[in-house]
């Protein structure tokens, strides 16, 4: 008897954690092991982007989700700045036994961010408010706390978003994005 082949899921820790910005199922909460988030310059990009880390003394939150038939296609366009990394036994998550990967820029293929590299409003938005939706109030402290680079400038694109997947976030989600940005470094806040 010949079992079913089970689909592959990613593990999602930045806009993926915003399920209104993909149609992925099976979508639940997750802990990765061994990593850290962190803003990203690239010259992929002219903006920062979130990239997971390895460190060994440290975990984040984010997500699963199934990707039907391993059809990976879409995904790996949609993260076509990252490498697609497998995971074993650093994913902590309740989909049983299957095959995990997280997205990731190549060591070597980024850099701290500078002046030059802002962060986007609109991402963060949508960032903040999947980490909202997915994890509480606590989950976004914690999304805050487990990223570095956030001595990077905030660009405030809200008005005229250029992040390709922004959404429209509440007046107290905005107020809770808005609150964590007037309490990051002082850099960062001058320049929004």
């Amino acid at each position: 008897m010949t079992h079913p082949v089970k689909d592959p899921y990613f593990f999602g820790y930045g806009s993926l954690v915003n399920a209104r910005t993909h149609d992925y199922e099976n979508v639940q909460a997750a802990t990765l092991k061994g990593w850290r988030r962190a803003w990203r310059a690239s010259p992929l990009r002219a903006v920062c982007y979130l990239t997971a880390v390895p460190c060994a003394d440290s975990e984040i939150d984010g997500l699963v989700a199934s990707v039907p038939g391993a059809d990976w296609d879409a995904l790996d366009h949609r993260e076509r700045a990252y490498a697609r990394v497998p995971l074993r036994d650093e994913v902590s998550h309740q989909a049983g036994d299957v095959d995990v990967a997280v997205y990731a820029i190549a060591k070597g293929a980024h850099s701290d961010p500078t002046a030059e590299n802002p962060v986007l409003l609109s991402y963060l938005d949508v960032v903040v408010q999947g980490y909202l939706h997915m994890f509480g109030r606590a989950g976004v402290d914690r999304f805050f706390a487990t990223t570095d680079g956030w001595h990077a400038p905030i660009q405030n694109d809200r008005d005229a978003p250029i992040y390709p997947r922004a959404q429209t976030l509440t007046k107290a989600e905005r107020a809770l994005v808005d609150d964590w940005i007037t309490s990051l470094p002082t850099e960062t806040k001058q320049r929004l």
